[in-house]
């Protein structure tokens, strides 16, 4: 895991710089939240927050039930 240090407006460019594959910007910080901004250059890339990702890892829909699951 690559920890860095950013400030608000500060970017992290995703792959080789002369053609990378998203930026990740830092929009805001308030208190204690960040907000960060992705901006993904190829389509068809999914960008999740952890809960999301694992969530359908496990299988689930957006409306929380397990795919597949019989009532």
């Amino acid at each position: 895991m690559l920890v860095i240090t950013r400030r608000e407006g500060e970017e992290v460019v995703l792959g080789d710089p002369r053609n990378p594959i998203g930026v990740v910007r830092i929009a805001s910080i308030k208190g204690d939240r960040v907000r960060v901004a992705f901006d993904a250059f190829e389509r068809g890339i999914d960008i999740h927050r952890r809960e999301v990702a694992q969530r359908i890892l496990a299988g689930e829909t957006k409306e929380g039930a397990i795919e597949g699951a019989k009532e």
